[in-house]
């Protein structure tokens, strides 16, 4: 055999025979356990968008039509004072535009992968909308009706106990006594 390769030679067998370590082989951890203890830390949470990318993704959406109408006044040759007028103007009645409301968010169905910030705000209007309709408190917590069931079924057994406790059973006496 050549150096445990499970072949005697190397000769004829299409290989050098030099022998390699396996590194894709994947082993077990040492010793970790395999789900957190903490049941905090084991919960879902809504991934945040920040704020501040939001906005400038809205900031650039409306410098990107501003753009859009100087080149196109540009092309008809329009006087360079005129444009600088109307692409203010348009910038003016935009921004007013948004802060008015009519920026109604982002819609999940024209985002695209990249958008991850637009997309977690979408997410997270999706879920409040879906709270709403189906009546869940702002305050729910996960498993809640669970623990309230075991909480009611606990009670119950210790007023069970307490009422044996103020009226024992009733002995008769017996008859051969």
């Amino acid at each position: 055999m050549s150096d445990n390769v499970g072949l005697s030679t190397p000769r004829g067998s299409g290989t050098s025979g030099y022998v390699q370590k396996n590194k894709s082989l994947l082993r077990p951890r040492d010793k970790m356990a395999p789900y957190p203890k903490d049941w905090e830390q084991a919960k879902h949470r809504q991934r945040q968008p920040d704020k501040e990318i939001l906005e400038h993704d809205r900031r650039r959406e409306i410098e990107v039509k501003v753009f859009e109408l100087r080149d196109k006044l540009e092309e008809e040759g329009v006087d360079e004072d005129e444009i600088d007028d109307r692409c203010d103007a348009l910038r003016k009645k935009l921004e007013d535009e948004r802060k008015q409301g009519k920026d109604f968010g982002p819609n999940a169905r024209n985002l695209k992968s990249h958008q991850v910030h637009d997309l977690a705000k979408a997410k997270i209007e999706e879920s409040e909308r879906l709270r709403k309709a189906l009546g869940i408190s702002a305050d729910y917590e996960e498993g809640s009706h669970w623990r309230k069931q075991d909480e009611r079924l606990r009670a119950s057994l210790a007023q069970q106990e307490k009422e044996k406790e103020k009226d024992p059973p009733l002995r008769y006496k017996d008859e051969s006594d």
